[in-house]
């Protein structure tokens, strides 16, 4: 599992914005920035779409008042689930990113496998990323929502 003070793996992401595709690197979406990034096991999923991703939303503005420059929800899910995800929860202020092949978050080592429930998919998790490299790091562990909500990561910073 990446701990802090490791650099982040250079992959390429899925990523739906305004109707538009592209496939953003780690490097063009972290470097020389200042990045909280959390992730869910599942769009639409209970947790995710009731506490994780909503407080992400509603902290936005004081996240950025604490100087970070982006927040990035990522899944396992393909990017047009994770744009349709965003819209419904109106999460304008949060980047909803795919690692569809789970490529990133098996580099990372924060994958479970989850059998009938989609496969391998991600932990949850929040991390404090400055210019690609982990400063702060949070960890779920499996079924629980304590440490990667969005308060905690505010009162890190």
């Amino acid at each position: 599992m990446i701990k802090v003070g490791e650099k982040l793996p250079e992959v390429s992401f899925s990523l739906r914005k305004a109707g538009e595709a592209s496939n953003p690197t780690t490097s063009e979406l972290f470097a020389g920035k200042k990045v909280v990034l959390f992730a869910v096991p599942g769009a639409f999923t209970p947790t995710c779409s009731e506490a994780h991703l909503p407080g992400y939303i509603t902290l936005a503005d004081k996240l950025q008042a604490k100087g970070v420059d982006d927040i990035i929800c990522l899944s396992v899910n393909d990017a047009f689930v994770m744009a349709a995800w965003g819209d419904t929860q109106n999460a304008e202020a949060v980047t909803m990113l795919a690692d569809g092949g789970a490529e990133f978050t098996q580099a990372i080592g924060l994958e479970v496998q989850t059998a009938t429930f989609g496969g391998v998919r991600s932990r949850r998790y929040s991390m404090l990323v400055d210019d690609g490299v982990v400063t702060a790091l949070h960890v779920e562990a499996a079924g629980k929502f304590e440490v990667s909500d969005a308060e905690t990561m505010l009162n890190s910073l």
